[in-house]
């Protein structure tokens, strides 16, 4: 297998932390972009650290210089003021970035709430969805229809099922597409760790170039 110079924006974050953990695990080389790089406690030989501004163009563009792809986990924070407006224009620096740097791949970390729950109904729009959870959702669910228009970078867009939480790698899970991947449970749902699994192994051997994609038990 071929090993990856990987840049991952967010590594601090619930999933960069798993995907940064996953990555190393299987013998990739990592540079790891954080407001807060001092809060990664992994020490390993193919780890390197970087504070990185997303709005600083020419900052994050150097740092993108010489990476297989990018894996873009990041958000400006869930307490952020506007943060519909600042996760849009952030996902989109992060894409020009890319470009610029002659990164030929990106992966994105979007939202369930894209996930279309109902004949036209997107998870994020439904009536029992909570008002005060909408502006990340919808900034993911809008940037990910930005991102259908671009006409050079080689993206693929991965969105979590509905419940994502701490648990256990068991590397299986199940693929879906626009709508969530219910178990016999009627549960949309994987542990972060699988999440992480199903993240690598579409950088490894990519199945969904220019398209989105879903995972779920």
């Amino acid at each position: 297998m071929l090993t990856l110079k990987i840049a991952l924006v967010g590594a601090t974050g619930f999933i960069g932390t798993a995907i940064l953990q996953e990555a190393l695990n299987r013998g990739h080389i990592l540079t790891a972009m954080s407001r807060n790089p001092e809060k990664i406690t992994i020490q390993h030989n193919s780890l390197h650290f970087l504070s990185v501004d997303v709005f600083d163009s020419a900052a994050l563009t150097t740092a993108f210089i010489g990476h297989h792809l990018i894996i873009s986990a990041w958000n400006p924070g869930w307490g952020t003021h506007n943060l519909y407006e600042q996760l849009l224009e952030g996902s989109i620096a992060i894409q020009q970035a890319a470009k610029i740097a002659a990164v030929p791949r990106l992966l994105v970390i979007g939202h369930a709430g894209s996930l279309y729950v109902g004949p036209s109904l997107q998870w994020v729009d439904a009536p029992e969805y909570p008002a005060t959870w909408r502006p990340a959702p919808a900034a993911l669910r809008d940037y990910l229809h930005l991102l259908q228009e671009e006409p050079q970078l080689d993206w693929t867009y991965i969105t979590p099922p509905l419940d994502l939480s701490a648990g256990t790698r068991t590397g299986q899970y199940r693929i879906g597409t626009h709508s969530p991947i219910y178990n016999e449970h009627n549960k949309s749902t994987i542990s972060v760790e699988d999440l992480a699994v199903a993240i690598l192994e579409e950088a490894e051997s990519p199945r969904h170039s220019r398209q989105r994609f879903t995972v779920a038990y």
